[in-house]
């Protein structure tokens, strides 16, 4: 479609259950200059008749037929075919809301240095087994401008994937997703779009209904395990922020943090100490490593400082705790869990 200013890429793979939905707040869209790129990636379940129909309906749905290879392979078969100057992003499971293309452009129109735009979310399901993504949703909501993106970025992903809009030339100046076996190629994605100079933002409003089903790949595949994504961005902190390091100091000494911090001596880097609150652990070493109060990091050499504690709140006070400190967050001090 010629006239398109966004192109929509959307994966499909056996939705259809949910995709009407999907595909229905795409033509209840406030903006209406779009085209949608429906990518099914080998469905065997109603969803090629219900995309056959809605493209007879309506030519902004272009559907690509392919055998099943997955959702990067499915994702890149849209990017190829994007040529319109913004590139949305949604999921068959999910639903746009009316403003959310019209809002997202002005954004990125009115802001040349912004690569990336995102929105708030919508989460509703409540359940114990749902307890993660609310957390996820509520903290994710709270990161709204292109600095918190970027200090917030080796915590979590900081925006969801399928609520992106993004300028089309970021594809070819940056590259689109990569199939790795054991990262999450959305994570992987941002990071590497940071790392290159990209600017993301969220436009401050829920413009998107995010569903989370049991079934959805990222609680049923390991690329999108905890693990996963602490060994992407450790990959990231060693090509970006501790490229010129050699040693780093952790916060947190606990065993679960060392775990994770222990992944940073695969890259040839050495913990010179760790920090923590717990008079336990206070004075003693750990595999051989000194622990110190928070008290004593003015007498420490200048070096990288990775907060790996996650716990609620915890991360809060040690940013509060760090903040008239040598260390300032962003340059020598990052936070990563």
């Amino acid at each position: 479609m010629n006239d398109a200013v966004v192109q929509i890429v959307m994966p499909v793979y056996n939705a259809a259950g949910t995709l009407p939905r999907a595909l229905d707040s795409l033509q209840a869209q406030t903006f209406q200059k779009w085209e949608c790129i429906v990518v099914d990636d080998g469905s065997i379940d109603d969803s090629p008749a219900i995309l056959k129909h809605y493209q007879n309906r309506d030519k902004r749905f272009r559907v690509v037929s392919k055998q099943h290879a997955g959702i990067v392979q499915a994702l890149n078969t849209g990017l190829d075919r994007c040529s319109a100057p913004f590139v949305a992003r949604m999921d068959a499971d999910d639903e746009s809301l009316p403003r959310r293309l019209e809002q997202q452009l002005a954004l990125l129109d009115s802001h040349p240095g912004i690569g990336v735009a995102s929105c708030l979310v919508k989460h509703g399901q409540t359940h114990k087994t749902q307890r993660g993504y609310n957390l996820y949703v509520e903290w994710t909501n709270a990161i709204i401008t292109p600095e918190a993106h970027y200090l917030n970025r080796f915590i979590e992903s900081p925006l969801a994937h399928p609520t992106v809009m993004f300028r089309g030339e970021l594809i070819e100046r940056s590259g689109g997703y990569r199939e790795h076996p054991c990262w999450p190629e959305d994570y992987e994605l941002w990071l590497r779009w940071m790392q290159a100079g990209v600017t993301f933002a969220k436009v401050p409003e829920i413009l998107y209904h995010w569903t989370d089903y049991p079934e959805r790949l990222s609680r049923t595949d390991q690329r999108y395990s905890t693990e996963a994504f602490y060994a992407c961005k450790t990959a990231y902190l060693a090509k970006g922020p501790l490229a010129h390091a050699t040693t780093v100091g952790i916060w947190g000494a606990g065993r679960i943090t060392r775990k994770r911090a222990a992944l940073l001596e695969s890259y040839g880097y050495t913990i010179q100490f760790y920090v923590d609150i717990d008079p336990d652990k206070i004075g003693r070493q750990v595999c051989g490593v000194p622990v110190l109060a928070p008290e004593t990091l003015a007498q420490m050499p200048d070096i990288p400082l990775l907060a790996y504690v996650g716990s609620r709140g915890a991360r809060e006070a040690i940013r509060r705790r760090l903040k008239d400190t040598r260390y300032i967050e962003g340059v020598n001090f990052w936070c990563v869990a």
